[in-house]
């Protein structure tokens, strides 16, 4: 098994390195098919996505394409919020097949929200570069509550299912900040997802819910696979692609509401 958690690394992160989705709604999902329990693909995944990415934001802090006042935004709201979720579920302290249930719904969820954002991505984006005008008037202060509760969003939803914090974080700042290039948002949003997949892994490990072991051979993997995927950028068309991997997770996502 510990040769397919490493292949697994290698082709998740192979599919990151080219089309750029998020690795939570591919890895967890994987890690479900190969039985580990939600709460532990979950907790795993997470930190996985936090050491993956840190990578990245050295890359972008480089070519200045960090927002890091926008970044200090989001985190003011999802690191509070992934803090108090987190205490809920200590709180609460439910039972394993209770938790699991609740994480395996959620992350239905989110991976259905997560295959729409793919999907209508073109869209969404026209349609805030077509309301830019009346949302560039948009008074600072509602924008920076709209941003902190974007990231209140993104903090539960990432801390429950790790998912979240690229697909829709993204396209819920281009609705936010529809004249910002889209290379400094995807930067800033990585520069988020750091410290709150990380916040929220390293929460998961105190409830219990991560297993380093697997977390190990999935690194060993993925790092050499994004990296391949990255150079191989573009060598399929996006237009093939990008609606196969949205239909694999609205398929795997309604499977777990059901």
């Amino acid at each position: 098994m510990e040769l397919v958690y490493v292949i697994s690394g290698l082709a998740v992160g192979f599919i990151v390195g080219m089309t750029g989705v998020g690795g939570g709604s591919l890895m967890t999902p994987v890690l479900l098919f190969f039985g580990i329990n939600p709460a532990t693909a979950v907790g795993t995944d997470l930190l996985y996505a936090a050491i993956t990415k840190a990578g990245g934001v050295l890359v972008h802090n480089r070519q200045r394409n960090i927002d890091w006042n926008l970044t200090g935004w989001l985190a003011l709201g999802s690191l509070p919020a992934a803090c108090i979720t987190l205490w809920v579920l200590h709180a609460w302290n439910p039972d394993v097949h209770t938790l699991n249930a609740i994480i395996k719904r959620g992350l239905g969820f989110a991976l259905m929200l997560t295959a729409l954002a793919i999907i209508f991505k073109q869209q969404l984006l026209n349609f805030a570069h077509r309301a830019a005008p009346g949302w560039i008037n948009m008074p600072r202060s509602i924008q920076v509550s709209a941003t902190v509760a974007t990231g209140i969003m993104l903090g539960v939803l990432v801390t429950l299912t790790s998912i979240g914090a690229g697909a829709l974080g993204t396209v819920a700042l281009f609705m936010l900040y529809p004249l910002m290039p889209t290379t400094r948002l995807v930067g800033t949003e990585i520069a988020h997802a750091v410290p709150l997949t990380l916040i929220a892994g390293l929460g998961h490990a105190g409830l219990g819910n991560l297993d380093w072991h697997l977390l190990g051979n999935l690194l060993v993997g993925s790092l050499p696979g994004i990296y391949i995927g990255s150079r191989l950028s573009g060598g399929v068309p996006d237009k093939y692609l990008r609606p196969f991997l949205a239909l694999m997770l609205a398929i795997v996502g309604s499977k777990l509401v059901m």
